[in-house]
């Protein structure tokens, strides 16, 4: 049956930035289609494990600040030792930072990258052992439009730069390693209604500016990007690697 291909089984699945916005919307998706689930964050909230598992979902939680440079192997150790396996690895933790760059301070900078980018070479690269020996595996990484298009009318040189660098980190990690079985893509979103993005959504300028130019006359959600990266984590994809997935609305279209 075609709706088979998109459960998940069985697999383990650690996903980071978890507990809110678009990591716990694909958490409920990746859960819900019956994986187990490995949910991190810099701040925990435990009430939100105790609402996924109330509702029947299979969910771990481990801490993790994805600033500190050791985090992420010991976050794949750790969900390793946990569950003995590691089929899906979903890099959602990322900051996002404003301003111009003529006046962006070394510290931002520094700070978004290690977050934005360092971080997700990093928790690849420690997926990369297990998924190898396993001689099987799904990475996604969560970009953003930003990495394709300057976003007007805020200057953020420094985080479409991240984003960018995200973009091109996957396709290069899915061309290196799709004979081993390991397969690695990308989701681009575009502005979606979160707690990251409700100062940016409720803005005098910037709000109307992001909406006007979305030719959807909506905002996204969580779920939008869920049921995506539900997709892409699941065998209903098994012969995409590489690729970008932008879901804006129609945003880049303009």
């Amino acid at each position: 049956m075609i709706l088979d291909l998109f459960r998940v089984d069985g697999k383990v699945a650690l996903v980071t930035g978890a507990t809110r916005g678009i990591g716990l919307g694909i958490v409920r998706a990746l859960a819900e289609a019956g994986a187990h689930v490995i949910m991190s964050s810099r701040v925990p909230k435990p009430e939100v494990i105790e609402e996924l598992r109330a509702g029947g979902l299979k969910v771990d939680y481990l801490q993790a600040d994805m600033e500190d440079e050791a985090a992420p192997a010991k976050l794949v150790a750790d969900a390793t030792a946990i569950t003995g396996r590691l089929d899906i690895l979903v890099n959602n933790a990322g900051v996002a930072q404003h301003g111009e760059t003529h006046s962006f301070t070394a510290a931002n900078y520094r700070r978004l990258m290690d977050i934005n980018v360092d971080s997700v070479f990093r928790a690849c690269q420690a997926a990369l052992g297990p998924m190898r020996r396993q001689k099987h595996g799904v990475i996604l990484n969560i970009g953003s439009i930003s990495g394709y298009i300057a976003n007007i009318p805020q200057p953020q040189a420094a985080y479409n730069a991240s984003k960018a660098a995200v973009h091109m980190l996957t396709k290069s990690i899915a061309s290196d390693y799709a004979a081993e079985g390991i397969r690695a893509n990308a989701i681009a979103p575009g502005y979606i209604e979160t707690d990251m993005t409700a100062g940016g959504l409720s803005h005098p300028e910037w709000g109307p500016v992001w909406r006007s130019m979305t030719p959807l006359p909506m905002v996204g959600t969580p779920q939008d990007i869920g049921t995506a990266a539900l997709y892409l984590c699941s065998d209903a994809s098994r012969y995409v690697t590489g690729e970008v997935l932008v879901i804006d609305g129609g945003y880049t279209v303009r």
